[in-house]
């Protein structure tokens, strides 16, 4: 293991309180260093994906990174870093290099967030276009029991509860144009965005088996990332008829 965990979180709990270039630039070496740690950690995690998602070969940790700079062009909050490490191993889309998956990714992936006191797993789809919005609702509502029957399983429940997250003031308070107001599960249709999300307690993500544990994790979702995918891959920009799955 080359990565240490408890570093980055201690350098973030200090960027937390001291979010201003000033410090940033005179503690350049404790950021480097934490950096170094969440590539490594990162391109593990990747290494480890690939069992489950062969796709993930050729992915690479600066692929699934995002900077620490905040973009503070339309933000009130004008703090010039984020308060958090972040990576998103996803597949590239088929053709195209590496460089097209991870963070640039549309299809469902893994978010591992690191951030003293709130670090979590994400897996899913996050803010898709229209067209994929509709088709993922549409397969949805046509495969329910297979959505059901992944949400039975005892690791899901473990980890993800009963539905698929919700953001405050961004699901429709009412069922989407075209649906059956009669639908056995109207709150699935209500998101804009199919994600489910575990969060990590810090002690977790700093013990020796976190990585077991982050694949056990990344195991459980991955049954819903290849539902979602499968809308990704045959609709994806241009919707077509969308029948049960046989």
């Amino acid at each position: 293991m080359n990565y240490n965990i408890r570093q980055i979180l201690d350098f973030l709990s200090e960027l937390a309180l001291n979010n201003n270039t000033e410090w940033f630039h005179a503690h350049r070496a404790e950021y480097d260093a934490a950096r170094s740690s969440f590539i490594a950690l990162t391109q593990e995690y990747i290494d480890r994906l690939t069992a489950i998602e062969p796709s993930y070969k050729e992915l690479q940790p600066k692929d699934c990174i995002w900077r620490i700079n905040r973009d503070i062009r339309f933000s009130a909050d004008k703090s010039p870093y984020k308060n958090h490490f972040g990576a998103f191993p996803a597949a590239p889309k088929p053709g195209l290099p590496s460089s097209s998956g991870g963070k640039k990714s549309d299809r469902g992936g893994y978010y591992i967030h690191l951030q003293p006191g709130c670090c979590m797993f994400t897996a899913g789809i996050w803010g898709p276009t229209p067209n994929l919005l509709t088709a993922l609702r549409k397969e949805i509502y046509a495969n329910y029991e297979e959505v059901e029957q992944i949400m039975s399983t005892k690791t899901w429940k473990r980890y993800f509860g009963s539905d698929f997250d919700s953001y405050a003031g961004w699901d429709l308070k009412t069922m989407p144009a075209g649906f059956d107001k009669d639908f056995k599960h109207p709150e699935w249709l209500r998101h804009k965005a199919f994600t489910v999300s575990c969060y990590l307690s810090d002690e977790t993500v700093c013990s020796h088996d976190f990585m077991d544990k982050l694949m056990d994790i990344s195991r459980a979702a991955q049954p819903m990332n290849k539902f979602l995918n499968f809308t990704f891959e045959e609709y994806g920009e241009f919707p077509r008829p969308i029948e049960k799955r046989r």
